[in-house]
C-alpha cells in the first residue's frame, strides 16, 4: 500500500501552513520551493485542498493560500481523502464474496487505519514541531 506523492506534498503543505502561517496567506512559490516541487504541480494539489474546504485561496499581490478558520479540526484522513478520494485502499477479494476470510481481515485492518488517521489532527503534529528543540 502506498499513497501518491501528491498526498505526501499535501500533508507537508498543510503542516507548513499550520506551523508557519495559520492566519497569513503564503504564496504557491514559497510553498513549492519549500518542498522542492514545481509550482504547477503544487497548484493542482492546493486546488483539491481548496475544493475540500481546508484551504482558502486569495489572488493578488498579497494573496496565496492559508488554512481555513477551523483548521484545528482537519485530520490526516481529511487531507488524504481530499487528494486520493474516498475509495478503499485495497481491492479485497477476487470474487467480492462477503464471506471471504481474507476480505474480512483486510476490511478490519483498513477500518483501524482509517480510524487512526481520522483521530490524528494536523494541529497535533504542528504542536509537536513547534515544541521540538
Amino acid at each position: 500500500m502506498k499513497y501518491s506523492k501528491a498526498t505526501n506534498y499535501a500533508l507537508h503543505t498543510m503542516l507548513y501552513l499550520a506551523i508557519a502561517a495559520p492566519e497569513k496567506h503564503v504564496g504557491v512559490h514559497q510553498l513549492a520551493e519549500r518542498q522542492g516541487v514545481s509550482t504547477t504541480y503544487l497548484s493542482k494539489i492546493l486546488t483539491k485542498l481548496v475544493k475540500a474546504g481546508m484551504v482558502e485561496s486569495t489572488s493578488g499581490a498579497n494573496g496565496g493560500y492559508k488554512l481555513r478558520r477551523d483548521w484545528e479540526s482537519i485530520s490526516f484522513l481529511d487531507i488524504i481523502q481530499a487528494i486520493e478520494g474516498p475509495t478503499p485502499l485495497f481491492d479485497y477479494c477476487l470474487n467480492h464474496n462477503p464471506e471471504c476470510l481474507i476480505q474480512n481481515v483486510i476490511i478490519s485492518a483498513e477500518e483501524k487505519m482509517l480510524n487512526e488517521l481520522k483521530q490524528k489532527k494536523i494541529v497535533d503534529i504542528a504542536k509537536q514541531m513547534t515544541l521540538a528543540p
